[in-house]
């Protein structure tokens, strides 16, 4: 079970949802799309190594946080879009984190 919150911006209000697998379920609006996508993934929740060079393209200001467990190990992960490598691995799980989050 995870619990998945996204916000526009730090100081935005967060979009919370949750999510299981195995069958498909919790309240997150494209579950089957983002279980698909996590089984899918090698690691979908590790870091970007601190020693990667990473572009400075920036993406915005989202952030993400995805909180629970998921293959019987705990996660704790942030995602955000500040650069090239924020991005990548924003991409790579972006049916779990939803539609970007408009800045109001």
């Amino acid at each position: 079970m995870l619990t998945v919150q996204v916000k526009a911006s730090a100081q935005a209000p967060a979009k919370t949802w949750t999510l299981s697998c195995d069958p498909a379920g919790g309240d997150h609006p494209k579950a089957q799309q983002a279980c698909a996508t996590l089984a899918k993934a090698k690691d979908p929740f590790k870091p970007t190594p601190t020693d990667q060079m990473c572009t400075k393209i920036y993406g915005g200001p989202e952030i993400a946080t995805v909180k629970g467990t998921w293959h019987d190990k705990p996660v704790d992960a942030k995602f955000t879009r500040a650069d090239g490598c924020e991005l990548h691995r924003w991409t790579q799980v972006a049916p779990l984190l939803g539609d970007v989050p408009k800045v109001r």
